[in-house]
């Protein structure tokens, strides 16, 4: 037989998500009856605004007219969609605009870019698969930034090792903490002094509600060191129509001197066909002015449930950051195990959440909570979250006023 490929054994036993419906779908096996919410995969519930499906709808229908029918697309993505995308970004022209099947997509092809010795520096908790694409493609040394509650769930950048990819999801997932302009000018200058590259996942940069910056390019410098990927996922609630994009600067080249862009349009050209037709005249009404306000009204609706869940916690005593810049929030049980608690909530409370401790050794003891759902249901889980931890509250409350009076 043929030889596996050996990278593979260096993954956990088992994805995190693929674990979580495991687990899930052994209790409902054996309490058939249980009604489960969850509050675990960040997937959106919320339909797609009409403007956006209207538009799928007419290029759809159009297939089956000899006029309107559309084969292979450009394989960097629809030249007008390229032009519209590239006018949310200082100083990005079109031609460095590559439209693909979504961000996660990029993440990992992104890798072949690189050989095996190139350092990594990933933030600790965050998205899995920056690691797993890591160790797919055979680097071999990643160092881990922790984002404890100590540093403000701020990464200490100065650990990043000479000529490393740095990995940042702003705002974070799983936490939810998204950057200030300062933090990311220093990320910048970091990589420019030690001759490293950022990729910056953007993919809740659309919930961003004060002045944080939305795009590594709001950051002086950051064409000559950062490539971004973003995506409509979370935005516009693309998660199962597939479409993101990312945003190669010319300006970037590789320690020979050669163009890191060139390489990339032949990664492309070679491993993809283009993105969806359909997808990019979704994405085109998604980025025209109504598409926007009406995402915006989409956006806000998942923040409020952020807000619900984030007061019902902290009537139960417990404390959580997010909820502000992205529709997670990463709730603190110091001391516990965060695979025990998620078991204890699926069990007892019929909730489903996410152990942080899936995101990162740094996640032990916390778990994630979306508020990706429908608002009827964050509402009774809430309810349930206070049903399980209010008592247990009390009887702390109960024993410490016992303890004062003696």
């Amino acid at each position: 037989m043929v030889n596996r490929n050996d990278k593979l054994a260096q993954f956990q036993a088992s994805y995190l998500f693929l674990e979580i419906t495991k687990r899930k779908e052994a209790l409902l096996a054996s309490c058939p009856e249980a009604k489960l919410i969850s509050l675990g995969i960040g997937d959106t519930t919320e339909p797609i605004p009409a403007i956006i499906s209207e538009a799928m709808e007419r290029f759809a229908s159009a297939l089956a007219t000899k006029r309107g029918y559309r084969g292979y697309g450009e394989p960097f993505g629809d030249p007008a969609l390229r032009e519209k995308i590239a006018e949310n970004y200082p100083g990005i022209e079109p031609d460095e605009i590559f439209v693909s099947d979504g961000s996660k997509c990029d993440i990992g092809r992104l890798q072949l870019l690189f050989d095996e010795m190139t350092p990594v520096a990933v933030q600790d908790p965050s998205y899995p698969v920056y690691e797993i694409a890591s160790l797919l493609y055979g680097k071999k040394e990643i160092t881990f930034l922790p984002c404890l509650e100590e540093n403000d769930f701020v990464p200490d950048f100065s650990l990043v090792k000479e000529g490393s990819l740095i990995y940042i999801c702003n705002p974070n997932n799983p936490t939810g903490v998204a950057l200030t302009k300062e933090q990311l000018s220093s990320v910048v200058k970091i990589a420019k002094e030690r001759s490293s590259l950022i990729i910056y996942d953007s993919a809740y940069a659309s919930y961003i509600r004060d002045n944080c910056p939305r795009s590594i390019y709001e950051i002086e410098g950051a064409k000559e060191v950062a490539i971004e990927t973003a995506s409509l996922s979370k935005m516009a609630g693309f998660t199962g129509i597939r479409l993101g994009w990312t945003v190669v600067p010319k300006e970037i080249c590789f320690k020979d001197g050669s163009p890191l862009i060139k390489d990339w349009e032949r990664i492309v050209s070679s491993l993809f066909n283009g993105a969806s037709n359909i997808a990019q005249a979704g994405a085109a009404a998604t980025l025209s002015a109504a598409g926007q306000k009406a995402c915006r009204a989409l956006q806000d609706r998942y923040l409020q449930n952020a807000t619900l869940l984030k007061a019902a916690l902290k009537s139960c005593g417990l404390t959580s950051v997010g909820g502000e810049h992205a529709p997670y929030l990463f709730v603190s049980f110091k001391g516990r195990s965060s695979w025990e608690l998620f078991d204890e909530l699926l069990e007892k409370a019929h909730l489903i959440t996410t152990p942080g401790v899936g995101f990162g050794v740094s996640g032990e003891s916390y778990l994630r909570l979306s508020a990706f759902g429908k608002k009827e249901e964050i509402e009774e889980a809430a309810s349930h979250l206070k049903s399980h931890f209010l008592p247990l509250e009390f009887q702390r409350l109960k024993r410490s006023s016992i303890l004062i009076e003696n």
